[in-house]
Protein backbone atom coordinates (compact mmCIF):
# COMPACT_ATOMS: atom_id res chain seq x y z
CA UNK A 1 0.00 0.00 0.00
CA UNK A 2 0.88 3.37 -0.79
CA UNK A 3 -0.60 6.81 0.32
CA UNK A 4 -1.34 9.89 -1.37
CA UNK A 5 -3.13 12.82 -1.58
CA UNK A 6 -3.48 16.66 -1.35
CA UNK A 7 -2.74 18.84 1.77
CA UNK A 8 -6.49 17.94 3.44
CA UNK A 9 -7.20 14.62 2.03
CA UNK A 10 -5.58 11.39 1.48
CA UNK A 11 -5.84 7.85 0.86
CA UNK A 12 -4.41 4.73 0.60
CA UNK A 13 -4.37 2.57 -2.31
CA UNK A 14 -2.88 -0.48 -3.76
CA UNK A 15 -0.43 -0.26 -6.55
CA UNK A 16 -2.76 -0.77 -9.14
CA UNK A 17 -3.65 2.80 -10.70
CA UNK A 18 -4.25 3.31 -14.08
CA UNK A 19 -1.52 5.47 -15.55
CA UNK A 20 -2.09 8.47 -17.23
CA UNK A 21 0.06 9.03 -20.29
CA UNK A 22 -1.86 12.30 -21.71
CA UNK A 23 -4.46 15.02 -21.17
CA UNK A 24 -6.15 17.60 -23.38
CA UNK A 25 -8.41 20.44 -22.79
CA UNK A 26 -11.35 20.52 -25.15
CA UNK A 27 -11.74 23.69 -26.89
CA UNK A 28 -14.56 25.18 -25.08
CA UNK A 29 -13.07 24.28 -21.77
CA UNK A 30 -15.76 22.26 -20.34
CA UNK A 31 -14.39 18.68 -20.74
CA UNK A 32 -10.85 17.31 -20.01
CA UNK A 33 -9.49 13.93 -22.03
CA UNK A 34 -7.14 11.46 -20.53
CA UNK A 35 -5.59 9.16 -22.39
CA UNK A 36 -4.70 5.44 -20.14
CA UNK A 37 -1.92 2.65 -20.13
CA UNK A 38 -5.01 0.30 -20.22
CA UNK A 39 -5.79 1.59 -23.42
CA UNK A 40 -8.87 3.74 -23.07
CA UNK A 41 -9.50 7.18 -23.19
CA UNK A 42 -11.72 8.99 -20.42
CA UNK A 43 -13.67 12.37 -21.26
CA UNK A 44 -14.34 14.19 -18.13
CA UNK A 45 -16.80 17.18 -17.28
CA UNK A 46 -13.93 19.46 -16.20
CA UNK A 47 -15.41 21.22 -13.16
CA UNK A 48 -17.54 18.59 -12.14
CA UNK A 49 -15.04 15.90 -12.27
CA UNK A 50 -17.53 13.18 -13.25
CA UNK A 51 -16.84 11.25 -15.83
CA UNK A 52 -18.52 11.72 -19.30
CA UNK A 53 -18.19 8.49 -21.43
CA UNK A 54 -15.10 5.75 -21.19
CA UNK A 55 -13.55 5.21 -24.89
CA UNK A 56 -12.79 1.54 -25.38
CA UNK A 57 -11.02 0.38 -28.66
CA UNK A 58 -7.37 0.68 -28.61
CA UNK A 59 -5.34 -2.45 -27.52
CA UNK A 60 -2.41 -0.72 -26.50
CA UNK A 61 -1.86 2.16 -24.13
CA UNK A 62 -2.64 5.34 -25.19
CA UNK A 63 0.32 7.79 -25.67
CA UNK A 64 -1.55 10.86 -27.02
CA UNK A 65 -4.81 12.40 -27.31
CA UNK A 66 -6.32 15.68 -28.71
CA UNK A 67 -9.72 17.57 -29.62
CA UNK A 68 -10.39 18.89 -33.52
CA UNK A 69 -10.36 22.80 -33.22
CA UNK A 70 -14.17 22.82 -33.15
CA UNK A 71 -14.50 19.81 -30.36
CA UNK A 72 -16.27 17.40 -32.16
CA UNK A 73 -13.71 15.30 -32.82
CA UNK A 74 -11.09 13.07 -30.79
CA UNK A 75 -8.15 11.78 -31.91
CA UNK A 76 -6.15 9.05 -30.09
CA UNK A 77 -3.07 7.71 -30.56
CA UNK A 78 -1.73 4.08 -29.45
CA UNK A 79 1.03 1.50 -28.69
CA UNK A 80 -1.07 -0.97 -31.02
CA UNK A 81 0.01 1.04 -33.52
CA UNK A 82 -3.64 3.16 -35.01
CA UNK A 83 -4.80 6.38 -34.12
CA UNK A 84 -8.74 6.45 -33.71
CA UNK A 85 -10.88 9.84 -34.63
CA UNK A 86 -13.88 9.49 -32.21
CA UNK A 87 -17.23 11.42 -32.44
CA UNK A 88 -17.40 13.30 -29.26
CA UNK A 89 -20.84 13.41 -28.20
CA UNK A 90 -21.58 9.87 -28.70
CA UNK A 91 -18.35 8.58 -27.72
CA UNK A 92 -18.62 6.22 -31.69
CA UNK A 93 -15.73 5.62 -33.56
CA UNK A 94 -15.43 7.64 -36.76
CA UNK A 95 -12.91 6.60 -38.21
CA UNK A 96 -9.48 4.23 -37.24
CA UNK A 97 -6.11 5.41 -39.06
CA UNK A 98 -3.98 2.78 -40.08
CA UNK A 99 -0.64 3.12 -41.10
CA UNK A 100 2.24 3.29 -38.72
CA UNK A 101 4.31 0.36 -38.64
CA UNK A 102 5.15 0.57 -34.54
CA UNK A 103 3.79 3.00 -31.26
CA UNK A 104 2.19 6.41 -31.98
CA UNK A 105 3.57 8.24 -30.15
CA UNK A 106 1.48 11.45 -30.89
CA UNK A 107 -1.68 12.93 -32.85
CA UNK A 108 -2.59 16.59 -33.45
CA UNK A 109 -5.42 18.25 -35.28
CA UNK A 110 -4.30 20.83 -38.40
CA UNK A 111 -5.63 24.30 -37.26
CA UNK A 112 -8.57 24.17 -39.48
CA UNK A 113 -9.29 20.41 -38.81
CA UNK A 114 -8.90 19.36 -41.96
CA UNK A 115 -5.45 17.04 -41.51
CA UNK A 116 -3.88 15.21 -38.64
CA UNK A 117 -0.59 14.35 -38.15
CA UNK A 118 0.56 11.51 -35.95
CA UNK A 119 4.71 10.74 -34.66
CA UNK A 120 5.57 6.83 -34.71
CA UNK A 121 8.29 4.91 -32.88
CA UNK A 122 8.48 3.64 -36.93
CA UNK A 123 10.48 7.46 -37.19
CA UNK A 124 7.95 8.74 -39.67
CA UNK A 125 5.33 11.82 -39.23
CA UNK A 126 2.04 10.61 -41.30
CA UNK A 127 -0.27 13.49 -42.19
CA UNK A 128 -3.71 12.20 -42.65
CA UNK A 129 -6.85 13.37 -44.67
CA UNK A 130 -9.34 13.58 -41.34
CA UNK A 131 -12.12 13.07 -43.89
CA UNK A 132 -11.52 10.49 -46.11
CA UNK A 133 -9.00 8.70 -43.37
CA UNK A 134 -6.75 8.46 -46.27
CA UNK A 135 -2.50 8.87 -46.19
CA UNK A 136 -1.92 12.24 -47.83
CA UNK A 137 1.92 12.41 -46.84
CA UNK A 138 4.47 10.29 -45.29
CA UNK A 139 7.36 11.93 -44.05
CA UNK A 140 10.94 10.55 -43.07
CA UNK A 141 14.05 12.39 -42.08
CA UNK A 142 14.18 11.73 -38.00
CA UNK A 143 16.60 8.82 -37.38
CA UNK A 144 14.85 7.56 -33.80
CA UNK A 145 11.42 7.51 -31.99
CA UNK A 146 8.86 10.62 -33.64
CA UNK A 147 8.06 11.75 -30.19
CA UNK A 148 6.12 15.05 -30.45
CA UNK A 149 4.18 16.49 -33.71
CA UNK A 150 2.88 19.96 -33.67
CA UNK A 151 1.32 22.16 -36.09
CA UNK A 152 1.86 25.97 -36.21
CA UNK A 153 -1.39 28.05 -35.27
CA UNK A 154 -1.42 29.30 -39.41
CA UNK A 155 -1.23 25.32 -40.00
CA UNK A 156 1.07 26.02 -42.72
CA UNK A 157 4.34 24.30 -40.79
CA UNK A 158 4.64 21.03 -38.65
CA UNK A 159 7.33 20.89 -36.12
CA UNK A 160 8.25 17.02 -35.01
CA UNK A 161 10.32 16.05 -32.32
CA UNK A 162 12.64 13.08 -31.72
CA UNK A 163 14.78 10.85 -29.92
CA UNK A 164 17.42 11.61 -32.44
CA UNK A 165 17.77 14.63 -30.37
CA UNK A 166 16.42 17.06 -33.40
CA UNK A 167 13.04 18.93 -33.85
CA UNK A 168 12.34 19.04 -37.57
CA UNK A 169 10.34 22.01 -39.14
CA UNK A 170 8.25 20.76 -42.51
CA UNK A 171 6.26 22.54 -45.16
CA UNK A 172 2.85 20.71 -44.90
CA UNK A 173 2.14 22.08 -48.22
CA UNK A 174 5.30 20.77 -49.82
CA UNK A 175 6.50 17.90 -47.21
CA UNK A 176 10.05 19.27 -47.34
CA UNK A 177 11.82 19.92 -44.41
CA UNK A 178 12.53 23.86 -44.25
CA UNK A 179 14.94 23.43 -40.73
CA UNK A 180 16.34 20.96 -38.58
CA UNK A 181 16.61 22.30 -34.78
CA UNK A 182 19.71 20.96 -33.05
CA UNK A 183 20.69 22.08 -29.32
CA UNK A 184 19.21 19.16 -26.97
CA UNK A 185 22.16 16.59 -26.04
CA UNK A 186 19.45 14.02 -25.20
CA UNK A 187 16.01 13.09 -26.62
CA UNK A 188 13.31 15.55 -27.55
CA UNK A 189 9.94 14.29 -25.70
CA UNK A 190 7.78 17.51 -26.65
CA UNK A 191 7.29 20.12 -29.05
CA UNK A 192 4.58 23.46 -29.18
CA UNK A 193 4.92 26.45 -30.89
CA UNK A 194 3.53 29.59 -29.43
CA UNK A 195 -0.24 31.09 -30.08
CA UNK A 196 1.77 33.97 -32.70
CA UNK A 197 3.96 31.29 -34.17
CA UNK A 198 6.91 32.82 -33.96
CA UNK A 199 8.29 30.42 -31.50
CA UNK A 200 8.61 27.04 -30.54
CA UNK A 201 9.41 25.16 -27.00
CA UNK A 202 10.97 21.77 -26.98
CA UNK A 203 11.35 19.34 -23.78
CA UNK A 204 14.19 16.59 -23.59
CA UNK A 205 15.66 14.31 -21.62
CA UNK A 206 18.16 16.42 -21.02
CA UNK A 207 16.45 18.14 -18.12
CA UNK A 208 15.97 21.45 -20.33
CA UNK A 209 13.41 23.14 -22.02
CA UNK A 210 14.50 25.09 -25.30
CA UNK A 211 12.86 28.27 -26.67
CA UNK A 212 13.66 28.52 -30.14
CA UNK A 213 13.15 31.11 -32.91
CA UNK A 214 11.46 29.72 -35.61
CA UNK A 215 12.59 32.45 -38.08
CA UNK A 216 16.52 32.23 -37.72
CA UNK A 217 16.31 28.18 -36.47
CA UNK A 218 18.09 30.06 -33.32
CA UNK A 219 17.97 29.12 -29.75
CA UNK A 220 16.73 31.97 -27.91
CA UNK A 221 16.31 30.78 -24.17
CA UNK A 222 17.33 27.52 -22.26
CA UNK A 223 15.26 26.89 -19.43
CA UNK A 224 16.66 24.72 -16.78
CA UNK A 225 15.07 23.82 -13.59
CA UNK A 226 13.76 20.15 -13.47
CA UNK A 227 15.89 17.10 -12.05
CA UNK A 228 14.56 14.63 -14.82
CA UNK A 229 13.16 14.21 -18.12
CA UNK A 230 11.32 16.95 -19.69
CA UNK A 231 8.21 15.05 -21.01
CA UNK A 232 5.97 18.09 -22.28
CA UNK A 233 5.81 21.84 -22.60
CA UNK A 234 2.51 23.60 -23.37
CA UNK A 235 2.43 27.48 -23.95
CA UNK A 236 -0.15 29.42 -22.23
CA UNK A 237 -3.19 30.74 -24.66
CA UNK A 238 -1.49 34.19 -24.52
CA UNK A 239 2.05 32.94 -24.74
CA UNK A 240 3.13 34.52 -21.90
CA UNK A 241 3.70 31.45 -19.80
CA UNK A 242 5.27 28.14 -20.98
CA UNK A 243 4.30 24.87 -18.31
CA UNK A 244 6.53 22.04 -18.60
CA UNK A 245 6.30 18.02 -16.86
CA UNK A 246 8.90 16.37 -16.07
CA UNK A 247 9.85 13.09 -14.56
CA UNK A 248 10.68 14.52 -11.22
CA UNK A 249 6.71 15.12 -10.71
CA UNK A 250 6.78 17.97 -11.23
CA UNK A 251 4.76 20.77 -12.59
CA UNK A 252 7.07 24.47 -13.50
CA UNK A 253 5.31 27.86 -15.00
CA UNK A 254 7.76 29.62 -16.43
CA UNK A 255 7.73 33.31 -17.91
CA UNK A 256 8.83 33.28 -21.49
CA UNK A 257 9.77 36.82 -21.34
CA UNK A 258 12.85 36.64 -18.84
CA UNK A 259 12.73 32.87 -18.89
CA UNK A 260 12.63 32.38 -15.40
CA UNK A 261 10.31 30.10 -12.74
CA UNK A 262 7.30 31.60 -11.45
CA UNK A 263 6.32 28.41 -9.66
CA UNK A 264 6.64 25.13 -9.58
CA UNK A 265 3.64 23.26 -8.70
CA UNK A 266 4.11 20.10 -6.63
CA UNK A 267 1.53 17.85 -5.53
CA UNK A 268 1.89 14.39 -8.30
CA UNK A 269 3.83 11.21 -6.93
CA UNK A 270 5.47 9.55 -9.93
CA UNK A 271 6.45 11.12 -13.22
CA UNK A 272 4.22 13.96 -14.97
CA UNK A 273 4.05 12.82 -18.42
CA UNK A 274 1.37 15.59 -20.01
CA UNK A 275 0.73 18.99 -19.23
CA UNK A 276 -1.95 21.30 -21.18
CA UNK A 277 -3.60 24.81 -20.40
CA UNK A 278 -6.98 25.44 -19.99
CA UNK A 279 -8.86 27.71 -23.68
CA UNK A 280 -8.84 30.75 -21.17
CA UNK A 281 -5.37 30.00 -19.63
CA UNK A 282 -6.55 30.19 -16.04
CA UNK A 283 -5.81 26.53 -15.70
CA UNK A 284 -3.33 23.86 -16.01
CA UNK A 285 -3.87 19.82 -16.21
CA UNK A 286 -1.74 17.73 -15.90
CA UNK A 287 -1.28 13.79 -16.06
CA UNK A 288 0.66 11.44 -13.79
CA UNK A 289 2.41 7.89 -13.56
CA UNK A 290 0.72 8.01 -10.49
CA UNK A 291 -2.83 7.40 -11.97
CA UNK A 292 -3.81 11.19 -11.06
CA UNK A 293 -5.07 13.93 -13.50
CA UNK A 294 -4.72 17.38 -11.18
CA UNK A 295 -6.15 20.58 -12.04
CA UNK A 296 -4.38 23.36 -10.98
CA UNK A 297 -5.31 27.49 -10.71
CA UNK A 298 -2.39 29.21 -12.65
CA UNK A 299 -2.52 32.32 -10.42
CA UNK A 300 -2.56 30.79 -6.93
CA UNK A 301 -0.58 27.16 -8.15
CA UNK A 302 -3.22 25.69 -6.14
CA UNK A 303 -4.95 22.08 -6.81
CA UNK A 304 -8.82 22.74 -7.70
CA UNK A 305 -9.31 19.22 -8.68
CA UNK A 306 -7.94 15.76 -8.81
CA UNK A 307 -8.88 12.63 -10.36
CA UNK A 308 -7.76 9.37 -9.70
CA UNK A 309 -7.96 6.32 -11.72
CA UNK A 310 -7.99 2.90 -10.67
CA UNK A 311 -8.88 -0.24 -12.59
CA UNK A 312 -12.17 -0.36 -10.98
CA UNK A 313 -12.42 2.45 -9.16
CA UNK A 314 -11.27 6.05 -9.47
CA UNK A 315 -11.03 8.39 -7.14
CA UNK A 316 -11.73 12.21 -6.84
CA UNK A 317 -10.49 15.09 -4.43
CA UNK A 318 -12.64 18.46 -3.61
CA UNK A 319 -10.64 20.11 -1.35
CA UNK A 320 -11.90 19.16 2.01
CA UNK A 321 -14.03 16.48 0.57
CA UNK A 322 -13.54 12.99 -1.25
CA UNK A 323 -15.77 11.42 -3.70
CA UNK A 324 -15.46 7.52 -5.57
CA UNK A 325 -16.72 6.96 -8.91
CA UNK A 326 -17.34 4.01 -10.52
CA UNK A 327 -15.41 4.41 -13.83
CA UNK A 328 -17.91 2.00 -15.61
CA UNK A 329 -21.15 3.97 -14.32
CA UNK A 330 -19.43 7.38 -13.52
CA UNK A 331 -21.48 7.78 -10.95
CA UNK A 332 -20.06 10.29 -8.00
CA UNK A 333 -20.11 8.58 -4.54
CA UNK A 334 -19.50 10.20 -1.27
CA UNK A 335 -17.56 8.36 1.01
CA UNK A 336 -19.60 7.17 4.07
CA UNK A 337 -22.71 6.40 1.70
CA UNK A 338 -24.68 3.02 1.25
CA UNK A 339 -23.48 3.30 -2.34
CA UNK A 340 -19.65 3.45 -1.05
CA UNK A 341 -20.54 0.66 1.70
CA UNK A 342 -21.77 -1.98 -1.16
CA UNK A 343 -18.44 -0.95 -3.53
CA UNK A 344 -16.55 -1.31 -0.38
CA UNK A 345 -17.94 -4.78 0.08
CA UNK A 346 -17.98 -5.96 -3.22
CA UNK A 347 -14.43 -5.43 -3.07
CA UNK A 348 -14.29 -2.89 -6.05
CA UNK A 349 -11.45 -0.89 -4.34
CA UNK A 350 -9.65 -1.00 -1.57
CA UNK A 351 -9.65 2.11 0.80
CA UNK A 352 -7.91 2.02 4.04
CA UNK A 353 -7.96 4.89 5.44
CA UNK A 354 -9.15 9.01 4.26
CA UNK A 355 -9.14 12.19 6.73
CA UNK A 356 -8.91 15.89 6.74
Amino acid sequence: MRRIGDRSNFVSQTEHSNEVISVAWSPDGKKLASGLKDGTVIIWDARSGQIEKTLKGHTGWVGSVTFSPDGKKLASGSSDKMVIIWEEENGQIERILKGHTELVLSATFSPDGKKLASGSKDRTVIIWDVESGQVEKTLKGHMNWVKSVTFSPDGKKLASGSWDRTVIIIDVKSGQIERILRGHTLEVNSVTFSPDGKKLASGASDRTVIIWDIESGQIERILRGHTDWVMSVTFSPNGKKLASGSLDGTVIIWDVRSGRIEKTLKGHTDWVRSVTFSPNGKELASGSRDGSVKVWDIQTGKELITLFVFFHSLFTFYDSKTFIVEVEKGDLVEIGSEKERWLREKGFYDLARFGR
